[in-house]
């Protein structure tokens, strides 16, 4: 089974991000635009995973979420990672807050007492909205550096929960499903 953990938006949220970028998807960008449903912050991809692991899984996000204070995402600006010239993914941004930070970083060392690997890459924090095409060069995002910068977005939005998701892959894309959800701590 495919796992990830992430922070889930209200839909309400997915869908105020989905028309603030409408701009970038009408700009006809070689883009793989995601549904609104599917827009979520990654905390940790754990990748195939085996079914009893699971529940070990499960256990380690209910503890570190139940010792980690409710949060507020900050939300804003569109950017692409690993350039905005010649991206590869499409997003906006969160606050690194220290309350997120912490989080991924607990959720990280708890893991790897269960043989995950530890993530070394630096925490930058996105909700992902499209996926460009590979072959693409950088010509053919001529112009995505200004559009992404004239875009207005920022949020700020309640997390009270931390949620293992099951990511199933098709020609069409991935679909997330909901595996486990852990309460995050009462103020």
């Amino acid at each position: 089974m495919r796992l990830f953990i992430a922070l889930n938006l209200p839909p309400a949220e997915r869908e105020r991000i989905h028309e603030a970028a409408a701009p970038l998807r009408d700009a006809g960008f070689p883009v793989r635009w995601l549904d609104p449903e599917s827009y979520h912050l990654t905390l940790k991809f754990l990748g195939n995973v085996r079914n009893e692991m699971a529940p070990v899984v499960e256990r380690v996000l209910e503890k570190v979420a139940g010792q980690t204070e409710r949060l507020s995402l900050r939300l804003g600006g569109f950017g692409a990672f690993p350039t905005i010239r010649r991206p590869r993914v499409i997003w906006v941004g969160a606050d690194p807050t220290p309350v997120l930070r912490c989080l991924k970083q607990d959720l990280e060392w708890a893991l790897t007492h269960h043989g995950f690997e530890r993530e070394t890459r630096a925490f930058h924090p996105h909700i992902t909205l499209g996926r460009a095409a590979a072959e693409e060069g950088a010509g053919a995002f001529r112009g995505l550096d200004e559009l992404a910068a004239s875009l207005d977005y920022e949020r700020t939005v309640p997390v009270g929960t931390v949620d293992l998701m099951q990511s199933q892959l098709s020609r069409k894309g991935a679909t997330y499903s909901l595996v486990a959800s852990s309460a995050l701590m009462e103020d």
